[in-house]
């Protein structure tokens, strides 16, 4: 008999901070490393030791790019952890520009925190730094998808295309003949950039997003809403900003405008991209062409038609350019970045139309407007939400319970369990009611740091 014990360390009961450790006698392998990201409460488990050893773990895979999957890398690597991260190519050219985005980001919080004074840490610090950042680059290792690669004598894992961001999959790893799969986070069957997800044909243990596992995304139509809401800025002569995430969604976003734009359903209005980070994964795509639907010659040419800033001070000349505009600026959940500044400035005018394009996390502010908050705090200070806040679900790139469902629906075994993550509570609930009416499968919940065990007949 084998041991194999895993430990639920993030993305367990909450959405954020992917971290699950499988540990066996032959290697200890972490699937994911992300941060915390939300509620206060959750925040400050970013900061607490992480409760093993980071020296003992052998291997790091990755399933995608994204700061609540790749974020505390940094400060594992602090902590003692020497091994290879292993992700495919554009996985880790996407985690690369985060994690040098989000060091600059902590490096600039902390500094202006203790400048104006409105922390309670004397003084206050970065999560980790640029350079904390730019050493974890010497751990990455990419591998193809749709290949086996071998850990050690009984392990060996494959990565299979994942629609969701460039790069993700999700992960099969046969440990002493049993297979695990960890979904990532699941895309959507219908992507205006991305292929369809693909799906696992055999789990013995499924660890699935519910992210949406208690939702169907509405069927409405994103053009129409720009459109309406293009008119209206026009109209009032202000400015829609639209927080987005860097990777995908201000992609998927520029793209919808541009084709607007060439089939003449708006007009010339300007629009502005800020997004550093988002800036530098246009670059991404570029260099990985076959992992999207976009042939390259249009992606080129919708970039032309965007006015992409690059400084802080081109910040400052479109907050005060008093012509009517679009704004796409990072971050999705207004949680940081160049987002911050306009909606510091703008929020509190009647012309300003602010737009949500993805999921709002518990504890963000894109939660707060989304729920309706009628005053909203940056830098240490509260302005009054005046502008008009919009909402389009139908852009998130994960899949909803339907899409969740019908990724399972190639498994060709049951499995001896589906431990359901990356999911709020009522999510998670309503995802294991509906699993054992679909297949009749046990699904399961994990708590927080909660350690499950599982006996494995060893192979002959």
């Amino acid at each position: 008999m084998k041991s194999i014990k895993i430990h639920f360390l993030g993305a367990s009961c909450t959405v954020t901070g992917s971290k699950f450790l499988l540990k066996s006698e032959e290697a200890n392998i972490l699937i994911d490393c992300g941060m915390f990201q939300g509620l206060k409460e959750l925040r400050e488990k970013n900061w607490e030791p992480f409760p093993v050893d980071a020296s003992t773990i052998d291997f790091v895979l990755l399933t995608h790019g994204h700061l609540d999957h790749t974020g505390y890398l940094p400060r594992l690597v602090k902590q003692g952890y020497r091994g290879k991260i292993i992700g495919t190519a554009p996985t880790l050219a996407i985690t690369e520009i985060i994690l040098r985005d989000s060091g600059k980001i902590h490096e600039e919080s902390a500094e202006r925190a203790n400048e104006e004074g409105y922390t309670k840490h004397q003084p206050a610090k970065p999560f980790y730094t640029v350079k904390e950042a730019e050493t974890t680059l010497g751990f990455f290792k990419s591998e193809e998808k749709d290949q086996w690669v071998t850990l050690t004598e009984n392990i060996k894992f494959r990565y299979q295309y994942n629609g969701h961001i460039i790069g993700a999959t999700f992960i099969e790893l046969d440990i002493f003949g049993k297979i695990f799969v960890f979904s990532g986070d699941i895309g959507r069957e219908q992507d205006l950039l991305l292929y369809p997800p693909k799906k696992p044909k055999y789990a013995d243990y499924l660890f699935v997003e519910s992210t949406y596992g208690n939702k169907l995304h509405p069927e409405e139509s994103v053009s129409e809403k720009l459109i309406e809401l293009i008119n209206e800025t026009i109209k009032n002569r202000g400015t829609l900003i639209i927080p987005s995430f860097a990777v995908e969604r201000l992609q998927t976003l520029m793209f919808i405008l541009w084709k607007l734009y060439n089939e003449n359903r708006i007009p010339n209005i300007p629009i502005f991209i800020d997004s550093p980070m988002g800036n530098n994964v246009l670059s991404v795509f570029q260099r990985f062409p076959e992992w999207y639907k976009i042939p390259p010659n249009e992606f080129k040419a919708m970039q032309k038609r965007m006015n992409i800033i690059t400084s802080y001070k081109e910040t400052w000349e479109t907050i005060d350019n008093p012509r009517p505009k679009i704004v796409i600026a990072g971050s999705g959940m207004v949680t940081g970045g160049r987002v911050l500044s306009y909606l510091q400035q703008l929020i509190d005018r009647p012309s300003t139309s602010v737009l949500l394009v993805g999921y709002q996390a518990e504890g963000t502010r894109g939660r707060q407007l989304f729920e309706g908050a009628q005053e909203i705090k940056f830098f240490g200070k509260y302005y009054s939400v005046i502008a008009k806040i919009h909402h389009i679900e139908s852009l998130s790139a994960h899949a909803d319970q339907h899409g969740l469902l019908d990724w399972m629906s190639a498994i060709e075994n049951t499995p001896e369990e589906v431990f359901l993550i990356h999911g709020e509570p009522t999510a998670l609930d309503a995802f294991r009611v509906k699993i054992k009416d679909t297949y009749n499968w046990k699904a399961t919940i994990p708590k927080l740091n909660e350690i499950r065990e599982f006996q494995i007949v060893s192979p002959t």
